[in-house]
């Protein structure tokens, strides 16, 4: 028998083995393909990465509507008019100020504090803020706001905002310097962290350096003391002697990696995007670490006073490093990542968006999305055949969103040269007739200030004698991310209890709610604010 004959019997066999279903074993949810976008990413080699999607409400009907990277083709935005608890349609909508070209991704935020989101739009060459004016209709803000998006090769984004500040500081994460001698390789431009000044808007960016052309960032509060940091994940193809890194910024701005001597361990992989959850359950965020090859889950391994990480992926079942369907046997390539209970089992799962960056050999080109559930054991197994998913465009960003307010989490996917795809939750049932799966809540923070939307806070969901956990962000993934209702899947639960710890580090009074709801957590109220879906309408053709 030649080798790789011997390899695909021995893969094969690992691969019943790792879905015999253990005890314990979580439901899988059936996806149904529906009506997609007509929507492509395309262009040359410097849109083998970014594709991203950012999914946000828009126009105020609690829907999540969604803005899609087109590379060399023009962005674009479309209105969510999905039925309530049916079927999925987005149809585009029109002067909205948002058609931009060359732009790899974007993530929505509320800059400027107005209630009304914002959007940070990575391009190759100079960036854009758009400011939200309402019902779906943006401007450019960048001189308004003295921001100077620059001629760099953006791919990442992440924002936070320090405790006193009424606007956020932006990071803009770069990747090839273009303009280099002997580019591309071992030549990443400077990644730039915009600060805000204490009359609002930008003054001049600080440079973070040494840069490792960076795919994904997050601002996120590792340890729980408070402050977020900044990760980064980088595309070790281009730089030389660099590493994963992780940034302290002090209250002054002043930004400082952490290093060897404080715990900080050297990872050099190919990073091209970042998942948080806290899937170990000791109550601080794990980072799923997408790559070429295998995945990285980085957990802490001593507690919260160093960034002592290690790594659990293979412990937990989540390497995902190889194709589960198709027959090729090469490593996977792997894009955005997101956490979510998409069968609300009280469990969170993982989708992984997966293709080979071109036609890069020593990969895999035949290379399904991977959907992961979490077991009780905190262990994830494959699902995406079971769930329908299995399909071989490549995909490169993506949203884990509920489009149409049922309680499960739908999903949208960006391909390279296809078309998006559009995926319904229907649970244990079909498109005809779906069929719920377990219990949920979905929740919306508000707070007064600059940070509207509380970014940087901590919520609470109590069931039973569970605490799950959720840090409210902007940042990771790839190229794009999520503004809006933060699910949670509560098993068979009716009732829950939520508390919030604020961006100031205060906590509010527990909440007592009934699952199955859409509930708005005001600070300053000891009660919920109900929400109810709009009625939904099948849309005209």
């Amino acid at each position: 028998m030649n080798a790789p004959a011997a390899t695909a019997i021995a893969l094969t066999a690992l691969a019943a083995l790792m879905s015999a279903a253990p005890a314990g074993a979580a439901e899988t949810p059936r996806y149904v393909a529906e009506r997609g976008i007509d929507h492509i990413y395309g262009g040359g080699w410097e849109f083998f990465v970014g594709g991203g999607v950012a999914a946000f409400d828009c126009d105020g009907d609690g829907r999540e509507d969604v803005y899609l990277a087109g590379g060399t083709r023009p962005a674009g935005l479309y209105r969510n008019v999905s039925v309530t608890g049916g079927a999925i349609r987005f149809v585009p909508a029109a002067d909205t100020g948002t058609a931009l070209d060359q732009v790899l991704g974007a993530y929505p935020l509320d800059i400027d504090g107005d209630g009304i989101l914002d959007l940070a739009v990575l391009r190759l060459g100079e960036n854009v803020l758009l400011k939200g004016l309402g019902n779906c209709r943006f401007a450019r803000a960048n001189e308004e706001w003295g921001y100077q998006g620059g001629a760099a090769w953006t791919t990442a984004f992440a924002a936070s905002w320090t405790k006193q500040a009424a606007w956020p500081r932006l990071f803009f994460g770069n990747y090839v310097d273009r303009e280099a001698p002997g580019a591309p390789f071992g030549t990443c431009a400077d990644n730039r962290l915009w600060l805000p000044r204490a009359e609002g808007g930008y003054g001049e960016a600080r440079l973070l350096k040494p840069s490792y052309c960076t795919l994904s960032a997050l601002f996120s509060d590792w340890n729980r003391n408070g402050e977020p940091d900044l990760r980064l994940a980088n595309d070790r193809q281009y730089y030389r002697g660099g590493q994963e890194q992780l940034w302290r910024l002090a209250a002054n701005g002043t930004p400082r990696l952490y290093g060897r001597r404080e715990g900080w361990r050297k990872l050099t992989i190919w990073g091209m995007g970042i998942a948080s959850h806290d899937v170990t359950g000791d109550g601080y965020p794990d980072y799923f670490l997408t790559s070429m090859g295998d995945n990285k889950l980085r957990v802490l391994l001593k507690g919260p006073g160093k960034p002592v990480f290690g790594d659990q992926a293979h412990k937990r079942g989540l390497t995902a490093h190889r194709p589960y369907s198709g027959g090729d046997i090469l490593p996977s390539t792997a894009w955005h990542a997101e956490f979510s209970d998409v069968n609300n089992d009280g469990h969170a799962d993982l989708f992984i968006a997966k293709g080979n960056v071109e036609a890069m050999k020593g990969f895999a080109a035949r290379d399904p999305n991977n959907l992961l559930l979490g077991r009780e054991d905190a262990s994830f197994a494959e699902a995406g055949p079971d769930a329908g998913l299995v399909t071989y465009a490549r995909a490169r960003g993506a949203s884990l969103t509920d489009f149409n307010l049922d309680g499960l989490p739908d999903l949208l996917v960006v391909n390279r040269k296809r078309p998006v795809e559009v995926w319904r939750n229907v649970g244990l049932g079909s498109a005809q007739r779906p069929v719920p799966m377990g219990n949920w809540l979905q929740l919306k923070l508000s707070q007064p200030g600059g940070n509207r939307n509380a970014i940087g806070a901590w919520i609470e969901v109590r069931i039973g004698t569970r605490t799950l956990t959720h840090e409210v962000t902007v940042g990771g993934g790839h190229a794009g991310g999520h503004h809006g209702w933060v699910h949670f899947g509560t098993g068979t639960a009716e009732r829950a209890r939520v508390r919030v710890r604020w961006p100031d580090g205060k906590w509010g009074p527990w909440v007592r709610l009934y699952t199955n709801q859409f509930a708005r957590l005001v600070r300053g109220e000891a009660v919920a604010q109900p929400w109810l879906p709009p009625e939904g309408r099948e849309p005209k053709s």
